[in-house]
Formats: C-alpha cells, sequence, structure tokens
C-alpha cells in the first residue's frame, strides 16, 4: 500500500506485507515504525490484579515434612468465596444481578414448585410406581428371622429354645434381622417338652410343637419379654420365606 504526505511517497507495511503499521515522526519527517500490530504502546506491562481469595501459592517446590494436624493446608485455589446475590446496582453485578430481564424465574421467592414442567405431565406421574417405593402408595410388612421346625429337632427334651440358644449351640446362624419366626414344614418335630420363644409363630409350627407336648410364648418385639398368648388368636401363615 502506497501513500502520499507532502511530495514524499510513503510505503505502509499492513499484514500481508509482514505484519507492521504505524507511523513514527523522526527527523526526516514520517517514516514507517517497524512496529508488530497488537504490541504495547506504553512501555508499563499491564498485568492482572490477583485478590487475596484467588491468588495462589508458590509455584516451587515444597518442603515435605512431617504430617500433623497443624501443617495440613487446603490446596491453593480449593477455597474460593461464595458469590453473594446481589441487589441492586452498588452489588457490582449489574442491574439484573443475574436473575435477568422480568419473567417468572426472575421474581422473588420460589419460582416454580419442584417437578414443575410447565404444565405438561411431569417425570414423577409419568414413570410407573413399585411397590414399597417412596414414588408411590405400598404396603408395608415385617420381616423375620425364620427358625424351621427340623432346627428344633436339635435341641435337648425339655428345654426352653430362643434364637440366642439355638446360635450358642451352632444349631443356627446369626440373624441380621432382630425378630424370629417359627415355621412349619414337612419333617414331624421329635423333641418333646420344648418351650419355644419367638416373635411369631405359623399354625402349622403351633400344631406341631404342642403335639409333641410343648409350649409356644411370644415376645414382644421391643422390649423382647414374654406375651400372653390367645388360644383364639390366628397366626398368619407364610406365603414366602423372608431374608435370613
Amino acid at each position: 500500500m502506497e501513500g502520499f504526505v507532502g511530495n514524499a511517497s510513503v510505503k505502509l507495511g499492513g499484514r500481508a506485507a509482514g505484519g507492521y503499521c504505524g507511523l513514527r515522526r523522526n527527523a526526516d519527517g514520517l517514516s514507517v515504525a517497524p512496529r508488530p500490530i497488537g504490541a504495547s504502546t506504553g512501555a508499563a506491562t499491564i498485568e492482572m490484579k490477583i485478590f487475596d481469595w484467588k491468588k495462589r501459592g508458590e509455584t516451587g517446590e515444597m518442603e515435605i515434612g512431617e504430617m500433623s494436624f497443624t501443617t495440613l493446608k487446603p490446596a491453593p485455589g480449593s477455597n474460593q468465596r461464595k458469590k453473594r446475590k446481589g441487589r441492586g446496582h452498588s452489588a457490582g453485578q449489574g442491574g439484573s444481578c443475574g436473575f435477568g430481564m422480568r419473567g417468572q424465574k426472575s421474581r422473588s421467592g420460589r419460582p416454580s414448585r419442584p417437578g414443575f414442567e410447565g404444565g405438561q405431565n411431569p417425570l414423577y406421574r409419568r414413570v410407573p410406581k413399585y411397590v414399597g417405593r417412596p414414588m408411590g402408595p405400598g404396603h408395608s410388612y415385617t420381616k423375620y428371622g425364620l427358625v424351621k421346625i427340623e432346627d428344633l429337632n436339635k435341641a435337648e427334651e425339655g428345654t426352653v429354645v430362643t434364637q440366642e440358644s439355638l446360635q450358642a449351640a451352632g444349631i443356627v446362624t446369626k440373624n441380621k434381622l432382630k425378630l424370629t419366626k417359627i415355621v412349619g414344614g414337612n419333617v414331624e418335630l421329635t423333641v418333646k417338652n420344648l418351650t419355644v420363644k419367638a416373635h411369631a409363630f405359623t399354625s402349622s409350627a403351633v400344631a406341631a410343637i404342642e403335639a409333641a407336648g410343648g409350649t409356644c410364648q411370644l415376645l414382644n418385639p421391643t422390649t423382647n419379654e414374654d406375651l400372653e398368648m390367645d388360644d383364639d388368636e390366628e397366626v398368619e401363615e407364610v406365603a414366602q420365606s423372608s431374608e435370613e
């Protein structure tokens, strides 16, 4: 590119001519100043101001000493100050303070209820509900650790049988459930005069124990104390085994 200043012809370099642009006045008049585009015009270099909570630690190698509670420190830059919500122009976040120009979500308070999708059928109503889950109605049932009649055949005659006594004798393993239920089976009870204590019995288990001259003693599920068992009380049959 050529330009004319007075009677002198000056050739200006652009990006294609090496990336230099600008004129500098000297004793001979105007001449091309070989300065790269984007270079700083001032002698002082502009540096970014680093605030206290953004300041990093030393980049050099740190001395590794004995680790203790007094020498523990967070990693540089990990503990940052929480950004506060602005209110007004003086907060330094602009007039809207990051909430936008009007609209439902810029108002004070919660703009919409949790799960709201603008009027369409929300997700928590579209998905199917499972029994026993918090998202839908279900039923509650009591979980018992099961002890079978065939396990009672390993006990001695005329003794008091509990979950703890069976565990001490090595007849049954430790049960993670706090409640114990005696269930019947295909094996006949041969041990006589047993006093069986449990939190629940099935009707077949009660019939087998009483037929062998034993007694069934209910326990309080909270205190594990003895309860009176009515003769007319109906005991629910076990449809399926609970988790042991």
